[in-house]
């Protein structure tokens, strides 16, 4: 469990990876070495597992997001797995329980490229796919417990 002061940090380094370590300390009301000693103890627990970069893929030339659920055809679960992966559109991919085996979001620099990539999938597994239109909720942290 966290307390308030390591949330605190928690949730300002969610808003600011960049934060140096001053104004993190001065955001939080303690010394720098003591901030230093929370964040350690943070990533040791495995609370923070890393500092990351959000990149603007329409930047990058992708104007498409699609979701994809994929059902693997018997005994081609390992196959689609591994085609997946294997495929940098896909930039997330979750096993799941239920009918299907993965969602999958790829990004897309036009929809001609979405028939491509699904056809190395199609002979083994059927898929849905969704066009994103909007990212109303972007990633964020979940809900901190109660204590």
């Amino acid at each position: 469990m966290l307390d308030a002061i390591d949330e605190t940090i928690v949730q300002a380094l969610a808003g600011n990876a960049r934060m140096s370590l001053k104004e993190l300390a001065h955001h939080v009301g303690l010394s720098s070495p003591s901030v230093s000693e929370r964040l350690r103890r943070l990533e040791e627990r495995d609370v923070i597992r890393g500092y990351t970069l959000d990149v603007n893929p329409k930047a990058l030339g992708y104007q498409f997001q699609a979701i994809v659920r994929i059902r693997p055809l018997p005994g081609q679960l390992q196959a689609v797995q591994k085609l997946i992966e294997a495929t940098p559109e896909f930039c997330e991919c979750d096993k799941v329980t239920g009918e299907d085996c993965f969602v999958a979001r790829l990004f897309l620099q036009s929809l001609e490229q979405l028939d491509g990539i699904l056809d190395r999938i199609a002979s083994k597994a059927e898929t849905n796919t969704s066009i994103v239109k909007a990212q109303t909720i972007r990633r964020r942290l979940p809900p901190f417990p109660a204590e």
